[in-house]
């Protein structure tokens, strides 16, 4: 594997072996350091998917050139192959972006000899955040197939829907989706059926809340997040019917009050802390595969 940009090129073969390896080294598997020069280079703010990239790559021996966007030739105009073709030229093999533009990496990565990672497109991938979602199932469940999983939110704005809709189809999950109707986008009945979070909440295995993207809606007033959470939120009241066997996930930065209740969020059945956690491992598992 030279490039891990979407979760689409993956057989599922592909993906057991990535979630075997990771749930190794979440075992304490030990590999031979790898002394690589690697970049992650994040054109937009990030803590989880940054931070535990980083922290990967240095589990695996890996040498990380800081970069900073601001302070790099990118603010004179300097496109960004042109960056990439000097890091590919001082010796980096690998880079982890995350860019507002969709399919970003679609003109560069028969350009480049490095490998290239997407750390989140727009509002395109995130094959990452999928690869360490279907871990976190796998390890609670021991298998996605059969499953019944909600995402339910903002879905026209979300990377993270869109690449775990289709990894959990592919591996046999039943997919339904709930949230504002403004906010979902057609495109996911191909995967799963739209509902009303209330008339699905019960039967669920996964309930998998998405956060909503203030920075992209216009009303962003504190009435419209009080609203939301009655409407469309994972409430007290609305956690209350769910499985005793289900668990909650939601990929983070959560809007504690607006999607998930505050208490909620680390609740015994809540898996989001689970979920940061295993993204490290799953982060060592892509970049193993990628330099090998």
């Amino acid at each position: 594997m030279k490039h891990f940009v979407a979760i689409e090129q993956l057989s599922v073969n592909d993906i057991h072996q990535l979630l075997d390896r990771a749930l190794a080294f979440k075992q304490g598997e030990v590999v031979k350091p790898q002394p690589r020069f690697i970049a992650n280079l994040f054109f937009e703010n990030s803590t989880r998917t940054h931070l535990s990239f980083e922290v990967a790559q240095r589990r695996l021996g890996m040498q990380v050139l800081p970069f900073d966007a601001s302070q790099s030739s990118i603010s004179k105009g300097e496109t960004l192959y042109d960056t990439l073709l000097t890091l590919e030229a001082i010796g980096v093999e690998a880079v982890v972006i995350r860019h507002s533009e969709n399919n970003y990496y679609e003109p560069l990565v028969d350009k480049l000899k490095m490998s290239i990672i997407n750390g989140g497109d727009g509002s395109g991938h995130h094959p990452s955040q999928s690869l360490l979602d279907v871990m976190t199932i796998r390890e609670e469940f021991g298998t996605i197939a059969g499953l019944k999983i909600l995402i339910s939110g903002d879905l026209a704005h979300s990377r993270v829907a869109r690449s775990n809709a289709y990894v959990l189809q592919q591996l046999g999950a039943e997919l339904f989706f709930s949230g504002p109707a403004a906010l979902y986008d057609e495109s996911f009945n191909t995967y799963g059926s739209y509902c009303e979070i209330d008339e699905a909440i019960a039967e669920m295995d996964v309930v998998m809340l998405l956060r909503v993207q203030h920075e992209r809606h216009q009303n962003n007033n504190d009435d419209t997040k009080t609203d939301y959470h009655a409407q469309f939120g994972l409430t007290n009241e609305r956690a209350q019917q769910m499985k005793a066997t289900a668990i909650i996930m939601h990929p983070s930065p959560v809007n504690r009050g607006v999607e998930i209740a505050d208490e909620l969020v680390e609740s015994k059945r809540s898996r989001i802390v689970t979920q940061m956690q295993n993204g490290v491992y799953a982060r060592m598992a892509i970049l193993e595969a990628i330099t090998q």
